[in-house]
């Protein structure tokens, strides 16, 4: 009798990183159709993840640190028994996992393992087509398939306008250089042509606000949503402007007409959001991101083009 093989996925990350690697899961499981595959992966994903169509479990990697030895025996019995393994993280924790899972079948970076990516260019190449080299060179199928989004999709948690402007003024906490001034998003909110609604985290809630007091038709749903409600909610959106941020992933996934905002501190090249198609949504990028002018928003949410090339 031939047991199921057992088939493992490692993606940590924020909620653009998991957003970015859909045609990479979507790809494994069409690679394994009849593959047991469990996803590793962070606890702030692990519940939303587990309604995924493209795995069987998903676990919460505890991080065990390098002292933690009762904490990595029980992470190295997790590991075990897997007929592959693909390690999306491809970072230095990610890849000591690969000896301590025994050294099965591998792919990523980890030395030694049988199917490492060893493109040198792979450190400047955007993370979509990163992750789709190194697939290719585990021997998995290319184009990455288009991956359906439905199961992600839940009605908002209140009634919302039958047309509206998404708006994602927040951005990770320890990284304030990636904000937009609230101020600056209200000034937009009050020109538009539809009403806003605001999304992000509950910490969030004082931009809405900002952006409420100079838009009267704005409403706030930071710290309102689930991620799937997130994501229900952008679905219905006519336009999603906002920093980069992990909502802004998931607006350009669902296919949502989209304005993204870059400072200097990240490059577009290498993390901006993707459309379905793979494309790019527009791209506004300044060096001090606060000296992006309202009218460029404004004017690039009117047509939808950049004020300069999509990064390449």
């Amino acid at each position: 009798m031939t047991s199921t093989p057992r088939i493992l996925v490692i993606r940590h990350g924020a909620l653009g990183d998991i957003v970015l690697s859909f045609p990479a899961f979507a790809a494994i499981r069409a690679a394994h159709p009849a593959a047991e595959i469990s996803l590793l992966t962070t606890k702030p994903f692990a519940a939303w993840l587990e309604a995924a169509p493209w795995f069987d479990r998903v676990m919460i990697d505890p991080k065990p640190g390098p002292l933690d030895l009762a904490g990595l025996r029980r992470l190295r019995r997790a590991l075990g028994g897997f007929a592959m393994v693909y390690d999306l993280q491809t970072s230095g924790r990610s890849s000591r996992y690969f000896r301590l899972a025994g050294r099965p079948p591998w792919s990523g970076i980890a030395s030694g393992c049988a199917f490492p990516h060893a493109d040198p260019a792979r450190d400047r190449t955007h993370t979509r087509e990163r992750i789709e080299g190194q697939l290719e060179a585990a021997r998995i199928p290319l184009p990455l398939p288009l991956p359906d989004l439905s199961w992600t999709l839940a009605a908002p948690p209140i009634p919302l306008p039958e047309r509206f402007v998404a708006l994602i003024p927040g951005a990770a906490p320890h990284r304030p250089e990636k904000r937009w001034p609230a101020e600056n998003f209200g000034a937009l909110a009050a020109g538009l042509d539809l009403p806003s609604v605001v999304l992000g985290t509950a910490s969030e809630a004082p931009l809405a606000a900002a952006i409420a007091a100079r838009a009267p038709r704005t409403l706030d749903l930071t710290g309102r949503t689930t991620i799937p409600q997130l994501a229900g909610t952008l679905a219905r959106a006519s336009l999603a402007i906002g920093n980069d941020t992990g909502p802004m992933h998931l607006a350009a996934a669902l296919g949502v007409r989209s304005v993204v905002l870059f400072g200097g501190a990240s490059d577009p090249a290498l993390t901006a959001p993707r459309a379905p198609d793979g494309g790019w949504p527009a791209i506004l990028r300044r060096p001090d991101l606060a000296a992006l002018a309202v009218a460029d928003v404004a004017a690039a949410a009117q047509d939808g083009h950049n004020d300069a090339s999509s990064p390449p």
